[in-house]
């Protein structure tokens, strides 16, 4: 069993379609933007264990590059496993939203 495996099914939010349209969903975009590091995680499993048709593992790994850059250890193992599924370029769009992210999310903070 792979590390985002054994996560969605330890975690009651993971790999639900729903999740991402929910009311919770926002709660946690505005816990990732005050940089909260399990809120960033918990998007990442949401984004990388989704049903086929709403997977998204360029946003997951976006995630869980945040995740990992406020300190969420486990994040960073994720998007390790993560990467062994996507190209060259889908991570490179990773982490251009990621850095897009942090720069929007700093400009707020000022």
């Amino acid at each position: 069993m792979t590390r985002l495996a054994a996560i969605a099914s330890r975690d009651s939010i993971c790999g639900r379609d729903a999740f991402l349209a929910e009311p919770t969903a926002g709660c946690m975009l505005r816990s990732a933007e005050d940089g909260d590091g399990d809120a960033c995680h918990a998007l990442g499993v949401a984004y990388s264990t989704a049903p086929e048709t709403s997977r998204d593992l360029i946003e997951a790994h976006k995630w869980f590059n945040l995740a990992a850059s406020y300190g969420y250890t486990e994040a960073g193992e994720c998007r390790a496993d993560l990467a062994l599924e996507m190209t060259s370029g889908q991570i490179a769009e990773a982490q251009r939203r990621a850095r897009m992210w942090l720069s929007t999310c700093r400009r707020r903070a000022a």
